[in-house]
């Protein structure tokens, strides 16, 4: 014999990332504003590292766009061909992201060995003018993304991004202060190189996080020798097997697995007792179990293999 039950449904469930829907758009729309900004001071005083972070910015908006695409998509209803919905396209940007990040970086340490090269002439002041009005707008789209980069991998990605952007701005600021007062050259590709060097970390974790959850890894949070433990300690509970945990998207876990019970009369207690442990021990609120005999698993087990 066999029983099964379900939690909540994923597919009509908010995602992580559409809670902080309103604070990507600002954050899109300001990094918009200021990419425009840093373009014209770029162009007026003929500074390769303004152009450059407004290069950076333009890939930042391309992200915050992306993820604002994603949680439209997370938004529309399920169909018989998704049965979850669109909720993993939350996943597939947070992994589009880390790639265009890590190919940025790649492109920065290129630009810094150029420049070492050959560093180019700046005017300071109205560079050192641009790239401080440049920070405040990444520290105020910081604020406003860090809560949701906790909660979701979408967020995650844009915040680094927007991190990596308000370090583009810290460099420019350090490098316009140096040319200001010492006229050495070689500052800017230095700092360069290791705004480069300072992003491939965090965006190296955020690529591996997006991977895990696509490859359906168990959560990191969850100990599954200890979530076996758990169902085999349910009175009337003979063995357990078939049990995997997986990420759908950020904030939702899902779980399932088979139970062999000895008395199948116990089933409709079994299955209660095993949710509420999967609930309350784990956090998992989408569960499906199947109830079996002990004669029913040595069957299951002979067509399995």
């Amino acid at each position: 014999m066999s029983g099964a039950v379900s939690g909540v449904d994923i597919a009509s469930t908010a995602t992580a990332a559409g809670r902080h829907k309103g604070r990507l758009s600002i954050a899109l729309a300001l990094t918009v504003t200021f990419m425009v900004v840093e373009v014209i001071g770029g162009l007026w005083t003929g500074s390769l590292a303004l152009l450059a972070d407004a290069a950076h910015m333009m890939t930042d908006a391309g992200g915050l766009a992306l993820a604002l695409i994603a949680i439209r998509f997370a938004e529309r209803p399920r169909t018989p061909q998704n049965t979850f919905g669109y909720v993993r396209m939350e996943v597939l940007s947070a992994l589009t992201n880390a790639v265009v990040l890590l190919l940025l970086t790649v492109y920065i340490l290129y630009e810094a060995y150029q420049r070492f090269q050959n560093p180019p002439e700046v005017i300071g002041g109205p560079m050192l003018a641009v790239a401080v009005a440049g920070l405040i707008v990444n520290l105020i789209s910081m604020r406003m993304l860090s809560a949701g980069s906790s909660e979701s991998l979408n967020v995650k990605g844009a915040y680094f991004e927007v991190l990596a952007d308000m370090l583009g701005s810290l460099g420019v600021i350090v490098a316009a202060a140096v040319v200001l007062t010492t006229g050495w050259q070689l500052v800017d590709p230095i700092i360069g190189a290791g705004i480069g060097l300072f992003i491939v970390p965090r965006t190296w974790v955020l690529l591996k996080q997006a991977i895990h959850i696509l490859m359906e890894g168990t959560p990191p949070e969850i100990d599954m020798a200890l979530l076996e433990k758990k169902l085999t300690e349910i009175p009337g509970v003979v063995a357990v097997h078939d049990l995997h945990v997986w990420t759908i998207t950020s904030g939702a876990d899902a779980m399932s697995g088979h139970i062999v019970v000895t008395d199948p009369s116990s089933a409709r207690a079994t299955l209660a007792a095993a949710l509420e442990a999967m609930k309350s021990g784990f956090g998992l609120s989408h569960v499906t179990i199947q109830i079996e005999d002990e004669e029913s698993q040595k069957t299951e087990g002979e067509q399995r293999f």
